[in-house]
């Protein structure tokens, strides 16, 4: 028999696992899996087996033996999901896992396997025809493969993932089957119910006049009753007042008898105290006796002569027993020793004594002896004990008779009162014997006059209960009289629906099983264009419910009132989703972005829910606890990948017959009751598809109309509580009416079903019609009444539903900008607390108009103000432009076609310019703008009025000038549609200006928000987010906060905590104790603990209720590069405040955020006030330019330094201290310590240095004092002035933003600005509402391209050089030849790597290799025409793509080999062609230096600009190069005149003529009227610098510095 050994997905929670199953795959072991003891256990057990096959038993034959045993036994089967990059990588690192096993790839089930599926299944339902199961099958399938279809469009249009699989198909059958059977059922009770109560209301009319007839029986009998009752009433009365007569005779005896009573037990008591005391002589006698004993007494016998003491004794003894008092004579010792002759007999008579009759004469002969005074037992016993004991017998004895004698009367007349009264209770006795009769005889007779008073009213009740019946009988006809129409209507309802009931749940069940995640759009699309008319066209129709919504089918109004009530949005998307989540037999899992879902459901279910979290502590023992009692379990939060624990649990994998469920290693009790719902807050979550097949995915998240009705209820709530508090009482009243009416009737109805017998007799049932009646009336009243009062109230909310839209639009546009970056992250709960305030902030007005307005500014001010502060500065015009677009969209004041020709720029191609000032590009923009109804003729305009077109688009700002002709008149949307064609580098300025035109220009200043302000919307569950630049410290501003409100760190209620290094214990003792104690936490650098970020999360939402009030969170981190690093979780993102405190954009912003961080103090503080603030305000240019000078790029800076605000505070308080320790200004110590020290202390490129030393020569200086210093064209240094006067004059003087505030061309932001004009279009198309369709004709796919494009590169690229050939034709090795060498050996090198690269891709795109990661880097690389990172190294800088890269590289080896045919140095060289074109520029130098004998150290290139292109040279020079291939940027050459000049517009790189460089000393060089220009590779500058050409020009050189003037190699 065969093991298998199964392992899926889900099951590998650490990659560390698939290490052991790669190994076991390979070779079928596993190393060290067994300790020693077990393989020499395992080796012993086969060591038979081994010797039987006629083998060596040695230790290795065993093991290896037992291994090809597991190899042939065990099987090994991996259930891996090709989806996403999870397997790739996987089989990838672990080859084994696709070498070693036979891939079995389970494709999609085509249409035919569905149906077949379907139809299998279909055959055991009972309930549908057998004619229309092939129909139903065949709706199945197209159900399944079109929402696949529908899911592939869904994934492009909106990124989303939705999956289906056979599990999916195999749940929607079993669905149908359960809902066939559940819906049949309900109909055929509902129609029983029905049809039963139609037939009780017949039956009642025929019952009425029996009942009648049988009342006027009922009448006669009870006058009968009536009768005999009154005679027995009579008789009774007689016999009772005897029984009372002589009651009363018996009470009279009783009391006699009493008396007596009372008299015999005084006498007793009396009696019984004399005996009483008469008890211890008694006693003292029997003590006596008990000293006496057969021994002693013999003694006493055998005394010859006693003493007289004891013979008097004896004497004693012997009168007192003298028998009837007859005293013997003789009382000698002799006769009483005669007496006492038989001891034992002696003894007895002694006890025996009759001491209560002693004879008289007794008594008196006793008297002597008592009278002796040695009669004393005391005496006695010195004589003799027995002796004693007889003395005392005698005298206790006479005691007690002298007592008893005493109380002999008493006893006698006791004795004769115990005789009266037993004959007094003899008496009374019979007295009441005779009572008792009389009672018995009265009890008779009562019985009987009872039992006639009984059948009277009985009989009375009958007649009544006859007459109320025929009452009811009367009021249930007549009451449902009108029942009886709609009760048949319903009947004939019914029956028509379970005639349509196979195709109605048919349709409903698709519903169900897959329409859950999709949005509106889809599922209507889905349920009304693509099902509803596959129905009507199949061979076999299925009978269906024409127009059936499937929200009747699965809920009523009463059901969706509820969940109303409950707290579900009103919108449909909400009711469908709560349908869906009722109904499916699936675990519902909600996708809930804004936790309306969960808040609805938690409301819902109250206390009978439990809510877990995955990874919480404990969470599977709670889980297993309410598997085994039934619980309703929420599992919320779930992240895209579920815990492996929770498989069987979700796939529902039960086991011992469905009783248990196997969770983990245990196996745990399965209560059926149990229900499951999961719950994800992520907005768009990407499940694996095993996951989405076990579970019904539900799209909880808000629909814009859904919240628009929030949003509206909560602006009515605030501005008119009257109104939204009466709309919601009505909305609620009228849901519960809705129920009311439901149970009502659903009552009634189960009533008159299971009335039996006589049911007429049922008055509650009539009562309950009556009600039910009488309450449906009244509602109908009151709906009626609402109806009016809500149509009042709708139309005065109307007029506030702009605001809502309004917000609403705002809403959907800021939570789409996650697409953007995902740092923003925004909740609806957060976006509702700005609404309210920003409601709150909107100026009141008498107009109800004026006020909306106002709302509606407020509304979308605030949220701009909200978003915009945690937006990077690259990101806000692109939210402010779509905010623009959406709101101009709503109130259709723009055309969506304009709109999207605008961003979309679908330019025609192949097309010719007739104008040399427009590209072919732009003339493809105008040609398409034209054949549009409002741009006809546009062409023709341009082509025709040239002159002036030209004008306009070679204009420095053409977004400010008047467009020529009637153009000038079109919509500024319209016109910004021909400025994106004519001039796209000026796009940013123009959707700026359209965004102040059409919001307002707060929209488009740069000031930012102050902390303080921000601050006070933060609390215990709203942290503060800073999202981190380089350059910007944020925390200053939470220190001088909290330093004004009284936290520090010396107070110990501020902590700072920088993340990192273990720091995440620190971090969570501060978090506890700060929210305990209300103090402010900073947690700083939080993306350098990606772990413990979840764990963050949860402790922020712990503290986010019931913490102190003042406890606040301040939170800093670096944002991602990409998102697919992104780490941040979306819970502290959603709920944060977040703020972006990048350096501001733009020279206004700049200046004045430089200026900010001084203030009218920091002006008066130095005595040389004038020089103090002229320079500071010129160090304020001077730091807002190098700030913002970034953005050109590599002309801006060679490389990107983070200038921070500390480099200008430290260089203000050196300026102070400077003018306050010396008499004159030191301009040069300061711009030595400014340029060298504070700013130039980030600077590392010596060019980037001049660049600064420069702007400082020009900005502090002393002309700077007399007036004269412009600090960039038409800007001049203000005069003296107060704070805010500077920053008046910024607003007022600064020119618009342009190059030239930098010193730079406006050529410069060409190139920049065009690339962010595409990218702010490209992002706003992106964000635009989704709708496009598909067409898979013509797709070629990825591997077809990178096939083709291999083997074009393959086929063009020629062989390498031979060095060796090449080394023996050079007679002389030159400095130019080794360079040639140099060339050749690098291009081998690189195109060796790229044939090597290219063949092993080609053999791995055909299956004969493993694909590696490098692999599909290239075929990446290759698909989206970059050049691979792999050719790169092995090659020289470039920013070209790769076809223009690989052209370039064919033509440079084209020139290697034209230089290698004779080595002789081409007429002119292309600099550019070179890996190190240093060297050929060296090598000049050494061959004069050779020819000269120069020192190579002591000399330099002279670059002379001929007049001349490459064609017009045929040789090369005798000395030196003419060199072709330069460009120059930021300038051009001006080749009449010999100089540098300013560039024209548009020419970015205006090509170098051809440049005759030839070595000279390095003393003989002319430097007058010399800009020395930089020589770089590329446009990157920086790292791929060449050399220092000086070229002649006649304006100060540092115009040329400042401009960034440069020549490349490469454009």
């Amino acid at each position: 028999m065969g093991t298998v050994f199964l392992m899926t997905d889900a099951q590998v929670a650490d990659e560390q696992f698939l290490v052991l199953v790669n190994d076991f795959l390979a070779s079928g072991e596993i190393p060290d899996l067994f300790p020693d003891d077990e393989v020499e256990n395992i080796i012993n057990s086969v060591r038979n087996e081994v010797k039987g096959r006629g083998l060596l038993d040695s230790k290795e034959t065993c093991w290896k033996f037992f291994i090809e045993r597991v190899r042939r036994q065990l099987k090994v089967a991996l259930c891996f999901s090709p989806v996403g990059s999870r397997l790739r990588v996987r089989s990838r690192r672990f080859p084994a896992i696709v070498s070693c096993v036979a891939i079995d790839w389970f494709q999609e089930w085509p249409r035919e396997a569905l149906e077949s599926v379907s139809l299998r299944f279909l055959r055991e339902t009972e309930a549908v025809e057998d004619s229309l199961k092939s129909s139903i099958s065949k709706f199945m399938a197209y159900v399944h493969t079109s929402v696949n279809e529908i899911s592939r469009l869904y994934l492009s249009n909106e990124r989303r993932y939705n999956y289906t699989t056979p599990k999916s198909f195999l749940e929607q059958i079993k669905l149908y089957q359960n809902l066939l059977l559940k819906k049949g059922k309900d109909l055929k009770a509902k129609m029983e119910r029905l049809e039963n109560g139609l037939e009780k209301l017949k039956s009642t009319s025929a019952q009425v006049d029996e009942l009648k007839a049988k009342l006027a029986a009922q009448e006669v009998e009870l006058k009968q009753k009536n009768d005999d009752a009154d005679k027995l009433i009579q008789v009774v009365g007689v016999e009772t007042e005897k029984v009372s007569r002589e009651k009363a005779i018996a009470d009279e005896e009783e009391q006699k008898v009493a008396l007596i009573a009372q008299e015999v037990e005084q006498k007793q008591k009396d009696c019984e105290e004399d005996l009483a005391k008469a008890e211890p002589a008694l006693a003292a006698a029997q003590a006596a006796l008990n000293t006496l004993n057969k021994k002693n007494l013999t003694e006493l016998r055998s005394f010859g002569s006693p003493p007289s003491a004891v013979s008097n004794v004896t004497a004693a003894v012997m009168v007192l027993m003298a028998p009837g008092g007859r005293i013997p004579k003789d009382r000698s010792w002799k006769a009483a020793k005669a007496s006492m002759a038989r001891v034992d007999g002696f003894l007895d008579s002694l006890i025996k004594f009759d001491k209560e009759n002693i004879h008289e004469n007794c008594l008196k002969a006793l008297q002597p002896y008592l009278q002796d005074p040695k009669f004393k037992p005391e005496f006695v016993t010195t004589k003799s004990l027995a002796a004693a004991g007889l003395c005392s017998w005698v005298l206790n004895i006479v005691r007690f008779h002298a007592v008893f004698c005493e109380v002999q009367p008493k006893r006698q007349a006791l004795s004769k009162a115990n005789a009266e009264l037993a004959a007094a209770q003899d008496k009374l006795a019979s007295i009441k014997a005779k009572i008792a009769r009389l009672n018995e005889n009265l009890r008779k007779l009562t019985a009987k006059f009872e039992k006639a008073t009984s059948d009277k009213l009985k009989c009375q009740q009958e007649a009544e209960a006859t007459a109320c019946t025929i009452a009811l009988a009367n009021r249930l006809v007549g009451g449902l009289a009108s029942e009886d129409v709609r009760w048949a209507e319903a009947v004939k309802d019914f029956k028509q629906q379970h005639s349509t009931l196979c195709g109605d749940v048919l349709l409903i069940t698709a519903f169900v099983s897959y329409l859950g995640y999709f949005t509106k759009k889809y599922r209507q699309d889905l349920l009304d264009g693509i099902w509803r008319p596959y129905l009507q066209q199949l061979e076999v129709p299925i009978p269906v419910t024409p127009s059936l919504d499937p929200l009747t089918m699965l809920a009523d109004d009463a059901d969706v009132a509820a969940w109303q009530n409950e707290g579900l949005p009103a919108d449909r998307m909400s009711t469908e989703n709560a349908t869906i989540l009722s109904t499916c037999e699936r675990w519902p899992l909600m996708v809930d972005p804004q936790l309306q879902g969960i808040k609805w459901i938690k409301t819902k279910y109250g206390e009978d829910l439990r809510v877990i979290r995955i990874g919480q502590k404990g969470y599977l023992d709670r889980l297993e606890q309410a598997l085994a009692a039934g619980e309703l379990v929420l599992i919320e939060n779930l992240e895209e990948f579920v815990d492996p624990v929770l498989g069987p649990l979700l796939g529902r994998e039960t086991i011992k017959k469905g009783r248990c469920i196997k969770i983990g290693d245990k196996e745990c009790d399965l209560n059926p009751a149990f229900r499951l719902i999961l719950h994800t807050k992520l907005a768009n979550p990407h499940f694996q598809p095993e996951l989405q097949a076990q579970c019904t995915l539900i799209n909880f998240t808000v629909t814009r109309d859904g919240l628009e009705d929030q949003l509206l209820a909560a602006v009515v709530n605030m501005e008119r509580p009257d109104l939204e508090e009466l709309k919601s009482s009505l909305t609620k009243q009228q849901n519960g009416f809705k129920i009311t009416l439901k149970t009502l009737e659903d009552n009634l109805l189960s009533r008159l079903s299971s009335a039996s017998g006589n049911f007429l007799e049922d008055t509650v049932l009539v009562e309950n019609l009556e009600v039910t009646k009488q309450t449906a009336a009244e509602i109908g009243e009151k709906v009626q009444e609402s109806k009016v009062t809500e149509a009042k109230i709708n139309e005065a909310r109307e007029h506030y539903r702009p605001a809502a839209a309004r917000a609403s639009l705002l809403y959907f546009t800021m939570n789409d900008l996650h697409a953007i970056h995902p740092m923003y992250q925004f909740s609806l709960k957060a976006f509702r607390l700005v609404f309210q305030k920003a409601i709150e902030r909107a100026p009141p007005d008498e107009s109800l108009e004026a006020r909306v307005l106002n709302l509606i500014d407020s509304i979308t001010f605030s949220v701009f103000q909200y978003t915009t502060r945690g937006l990077f500065e690259c990101d806000k015009l692109t939210y402010t432009a779509q905010v623009t677009f959406q709101v101009l969209l709503m109130s259709k004041e723009i055309n969506a076609v304009e709109l999207d020709f605008l961003l979309r720029y679908p330019a025609q191609t192949r097309v010719t310019s007739p104008v040399d000032f427009l590209s072919n590009h732009s003339w493809g923009g105008i040609k398409a703008l034209s054949s549009m109804e409002e741009f006809r003729n546009l062409d023709r305009d341009i082509e025709g009025s040239a002159k002036r077109w030209k004008k306009f688009v070679e204009s420095e700002c053409p977004e400010k000038e008047k467009f020529p002709q009637e153009w000038k008149n079109k919509s500024a949307l319209q016109r910004l549609c021909i400025l994106r064609a004519i001039r796209p580098d000026r796009m940013t300025y123009a959707v700026r200006d359209f965004v102040e035109e059409k919001l307002g220009s707060k929209y488009v200043v740069g000031r930012s928000l102050d902390f303080a302000t921000t601050f006070e919307e933060s609390g215990p569950a709203t942290p503060v987010f800073f999202i981190l630049s380089p350059g910007v410290d944020p925390l200053k501003d939470v220190e001088k906060q909290g330093k004004k409100l009284g936290y520090t760190f010396n107070n110990r209620n501020f902590h700072n905590v920088s993340l990192g290094q273990g720091q995440e214990v620190v971090a969570e003792q501060a978090l506890d104790l700060a929210a305990k104690e209300g103090h402010w936490v900073i947690l700083q650098n939080i993306h350098l603990v990606a772990k413990w970020l979840s764990s963050l999360e949860k402790k922020l939402e712990q503290h986010s209720e019931g913490s102190h009030q003042d406890f606040r969170v301040f939170i800093s981190a670096e944002p991602a590069p990409s998102s697919e690093s992104h780490i941040i979780p979306q819970g502290i993102l959603e709920n944060s405040i977040k703020i972006t405190n990048e350096a501001p954009t733009g020279m206004h912003a700049n200046l004045h955020k430089a200026l900010d961080n001084f203030n009218q103090d920091t002006l008066e503080m130095c005595t040389r006030e004038h020089e103090f603030k002229s320079i500071l305000f010129a160090l304020c240019y001077f730091h807002a330019v190098v700030a913002e000078r970034r953005k050109f790029g590599p002309q801006g800076w060679n490389r990107s330094y983070p200038f921070n605000t500390g480099d200008l505070t430290i260089s203000v308080n050196v300026l102070y201290n400077y003018l306050e320790a010396s008499s004159k200004v030191p301009y040069d110590d300061l711009r030595y310590l400014f340029g060298e020290i504070m700013y130039g202390g980030h600077i590392t490129d010596d060019w980037d240095r001049r660049l600064c030393r420069t702007y400082l020569e020009e900005f502090i200086k002393p002309e700077m004092l007399e007036g004269e210093l412009l600090l960039a064209p038409g800007f001049p240094l203000p005069a003296n002035m107060d704070y805010n006067g500077y920053h008046q004059y910024i607003d007022d003087a600064l020119p618009p933003e342009s190059p030239y505030l930098y010193g730079l061309h406006p050529n410069a932001e060409i190139g920049f600005l065009t690339q962010t004009s595409e990218k702010l279009f490209r992002t706003v198309l992106e964000m635009q509402p989704r709708d496009s369709s598909t067409g898979d004709g013509g797709v070629v796919t990825r591997e077809e391209t990178v096939k083709a494009l291999l083997e074009e590169m393959l086929e063009k690229l020629m062989d390498e050089f031979n060095i060796a050939e090449l080394m023996a034709k050079v007679e002389e090795r030159t400095p130019y030849a080794v360079v040639a060498f140099q060339e050749c050996e690098r291009m081998n090198i690189l195109t060796s790597e790229i044939k090597r690269s290219l063949k092993e891709l080609d053999l791995g795109l055909k299956g004969e290799l493993t694909m590696t990661s490098d692999m599909e880097n290239l075929q990446n690389a290759l698909f989206l025409d970059m050049v691979p990172e792999s050719w790169t190294k092995k090659a020289y800088p470039s920013t070209a793509s790769l076809g223009s890269w690989f052209a370039d590289l064919l033509a440079r080896i084209k020139e290697l080999e034209a230089w290698t045919g004779d080595f002789s140095l081409p007429s002119t060289v292309w600099l550019a062609g070179f890996f190190n074109p240093q060297s050929i520029l060296t090598a000049i130098m050494q061959c004069t230096a050779r020819k000269n004998g120069w020192p190579l150290d002591k000399m330099a290139l002279q670059c002379d600009v001929t007049k001349k292109n490459r064609d017009d040279f045929a040789s090369p020079p005798r000395e030196g190069a003419y060199v072709h291939g330069l460009f120059l940027e930021g300038a051009r050459w001006d080749a009449q005149a010999g100089i540098i000049t300013d560039a024209r517009l548009k020419e970015l790189t205006p090509a170098m003529p051809v440049v005759f460089l030839k070595a000279i000393p390095a003393d003989k060089q002319d430097l007058h009227n010399m800009y020395p220009c930089p020589v770089y590779k590329t446009h990157q500058r920086g790292p791929t610098y060449v050399w220092t050409f000086n070229l002649k020009t006649k304006e100060n050189p540092s115009k040329w510095v400042l401009a960034g003037v440069a020549l490349l190699l490469q454009v």
